[in-house]
């Protein structure tokens, strides 16, 4: 199946140039600054690509160039697709947002959790951000649904707003499963990726076969030299799918996802949510609450967090219209969608940078492609 969004050009689709060729400058800089080995940006409109650059090394040792094929580590994006996996369990009638986990995971109801709703879990106020999964629930379904079930709270759910890295999203993935039989993963793929034409782009489980395609992600430079981060870089890891922080894609591909959502669930022709689900999902379900993981108001929807009006920013660039929306992996990518312009974004790097430098290295780059929208 050929890629979704065709070739074009930012004149072509209403975008001034000149802020995206300062854009991949300053991505340009940053590397040569020694802050991240390599990099890919890509900006569409209209379901039509205006811009895709690698840059720089997918690996240092050995040497690799990055490419158009190389695929990033994009963390906690891939909390996006895991959660429209969700919104598509609703659409099917599986599922209400207002629905208690444990309507649907009896034993979730475990340690007090038996009212912790799906709208609380993927908002990140289910009271459990630090609860962990480890790595030998990745291949035993009934280890981690055991395991997400024993999760104890820490705080009342509803009564805090505070980001989950991890654990969430376990949740969610073993929702998926108890609802539809599938691997969570299969379904992600069936039912996401493959109807968009994504499924050479966005991966939530990498298959042996796309390994090699991965690029390395790294520590920022010590003496020099990137350390690279060694249980994210392994088979196991690559294969896990972690539904909260592990699939692997390109920036075109995630571009392309943000822009079937900031259509409103369509891409290509082809439909995977009804425009009234995204405008629901995208709200503002927390308001002017603060994330106290984030120390700022989020915004946050049903898995996406929206630009709002707040003078501060996370990611999504403070010039952002504020229906805005998308999400960040940790120290290094964001993705997001203006569904009033019909632009998409997406940045990947592979190094973990530390958050004030990374929060404002993304607030420049987003506002230049902010910038570069006009009218129409």
């Amino acid at each position: 199946m050929p890629f979704p969004l065709q070739e074009s050009n930012p004149e072509a689709l209403g975008l001034d140039p000149r802020p995206l060729a300062r854009l991949c400058a300053v991505i340009e800089q940053h590397i040569a600054e020694g802050r991240h080995p390599g990099a890919q940006v890509a900006v569409a409109r209209h379901g039509k690509l205006a811009l895709f650059r690698s840059f720089g090394k997918a690996k240092v040792s050995p040497d690799v160039a990055a490419n158009d094929r190389t695929l990033f580590l994009m963390y906690s994006n891939t909390k996006v697709v895991t959660a429209a996996a969700i919104w598509t369990l609703v659409e099917d009638g599986k599922l209400r947002f207002s629905d208690p986990i444990a309507q649907h995971i009896p034993e979730f109801a475990a340690n007090g959790k038996g009212g912790i709703t799906v709208l609380q879990l993927l908002t990140h106020q289910g009271g459990f951000p630090g609860a962990a999964v480890p790595p030998e629930c990745w291949t035993d379904h009934a280890l981690l649904r055991r395991t997400v079930s024993s999760f104890t709270l820490e705080w009342t759910p509803g009564s805090k707003v505070q980001y989950h890295p991890a654990a969430a999203h376990w949740v969610a993935a073993v929702l998926i499963e108890a609802l539809t039989g599938e691997d969570f993963r299969t379904y992600i793929r069936n039912r996401i990726l493959l109807p968009l034409g994504l499924e050479d782009d966005v991966f939530v489980g990498l298959p042996e076969a796309a390994t090699g395609r991965a690029a390395d992600i790294y520590d920022p430079p010590e003496n020099g030299a990137f350390p690279p981060r060694p249980s994210e870089n392994t088979p196991a890891h690559h294969a896990a799918g972690i539904p909260g922080g592990g699939g692997y894609g390109t920036a075109r591909g995630m571009a392309a996802f943000y822009q079937a959502l900031g259509a409103g669930g369509a891409l290509g022709g082809v439909r995977i949510l009804a425009p009234r689900t995204l405008e629901f999902v995208t709200r503002n379900f927390t308001g002017d609450r603060i994330d106290e993981y984030m120390g700022l108001p989020m915004c946050r929807g049903i898995g996406p967090h929206s630009r709002g009006e707040y003078p501060v920013a996370r990611g999504l660039g403070a010039i952002a219209h504020p229906r805005t929306f998308g999400h960040g992996g940790v120290g290094s990518s964001y993705c997001w969608a203006d569904p009033t312009s019909g632009v998409s974004f997406a940045f990947f790097s592979n190094c973990r940078q530390g958050n004030e430098w990374h929060e404002a290295r993304m607030d420049v780059l987003s506002n230049l492609a902010h910038m570069a929208i006009l009218p129409g």
